[in-house]
């Protein structure tokens, strides 16, 4: 077995963008309009691009769904947000039509910084170093870590952490192994709730903090006995489509397939009807292929569906 096997994985990932929001303001600024709680997060003074910690969070409309989800980094002078670069544009406008009058800066520098994931067996930080901002993915453990490194340290990231170059493919196939969706991806921005994407269950929302938009949508989702909608893993004995297909059960659509390595997928689906169906010994399908769903430990479990096998 090679020595490499034992080793973390390092993996660029290119579709990450970074925003930053600086300023005196910046925390009650970000406090009032994203769903997770960031008033105690941490900085390491000693060094002010190193963060000791991170929340996953989201900006939602007034309606409750998701427009932007994101990584919130906190810095001496402020945050960064870690966001799907194609969002940052957008993300930036709708904060800078927040600002009003608060003392905060808002600036897309996607071009200061490369977004790497680390993680695996033997995974070690490159702790509080300049020009990286490190901090562990708060969603899942066995994510491990996201490090933001400007563009001429990002080269040596992996010798640091004694981490092997993965393609970013390989960490998404970790992700949907994990059962860990996406924005943009494993559903459309705009068309979900957090409970959907199972922000409830990932440390994506706080429902001890004070108000922000959307809020009285999701406190009255979380008091509801079943969510019937999220974000799951499925299998299959074929590779399954990657082009978002319908999944449905006896020609009724129940949902859609998200991303996919190989035979595992993540799908948004009815989890009601996915239990009638399964119930009912009628497969469900996405292009004609049958999936199959696995929950994985932390997802609320369904009568005869199957946890999903490590």
């Amino acid at each position: 077995m090679s020595q490499t096997t034992h080793r973390a994985k390092v993996a660029h990932l290119t579709d990450r963008g970074a925003v930053h929001v600086t300023g005196p303001d910046s925390v009650k600024f970000l406090q009032g309009l994203v769903t997770n709680d960031v008033e105690n997060l941490k900085t390491n003074p000693d060094d002010i691009a190193f963060a000791a910690g991170a929340v996953h969070a989201a900006i939602l409309s007034p309606q409750g769904k998701i427009l932007f989800e994101f990584f919130c980094v906190r810095t001496l002078d402020g945050f960064v947000l870690d966001v799907l670069r194609e969002k940052v544009p957008e993300l930036v406008k709708r904060l800078s039509m927040y600002k009003l009058r608060a003392a905060v800066e808002i600036a897309d520098v996607s071009g200061s910084y490369e977004l790497l994931a680390l993680w695996g067996p033997n995974a070690c930080s490159s702790g509080p170093t300049k020009g990286t901002i490190a901090f562990l993915d708060p969603r899942h453990p066995e994510l491990g870590q996201r490090i933001l490194a400007q563009a001429q340290f990002a080269m040596d990231i992996a010798s640091a952490t004694n981490g092997s170059n993965a393609p970013p493919e390989i960490y998404h196939a970790h992700r949907i192994a994990l059962g860990v969706p996406e924005g943009g991806k494993d559903y459309d921005f705009g068309d979900a709730y957090p409970h959907e994407a199972n922000f409830d269950l990932l440390k994506g929302v706080s429902f001890s903090k004070g108000c922000y938009v959307g809020q009285e949508i999701v406190a009255r989702m979380q008091h509801k006995a079943v969510v019937r909608k999220r974000v799951v893993p499925v299998n299959a004995a074929t590779p399954l489509p990657s082009t978002r297909p319908d999944v449905t059960a006896g020609g009724v659509v129940i949902g859609r397939l998200g991303t996919v390595s190989g035979n595992r997928g993540l799908a948004l689906l009815r989890l009601d009807r996915a239990a009638e169906f399964t119930a009912r010994s009628l497969p469900l399908e996405a292009e004609g292929v049958a999936v199959t769903l696995a929950l994985p430990p932390w997802l609320p479990a369904l009568p005869g569906v199957p946890a999903a096998q490590s």
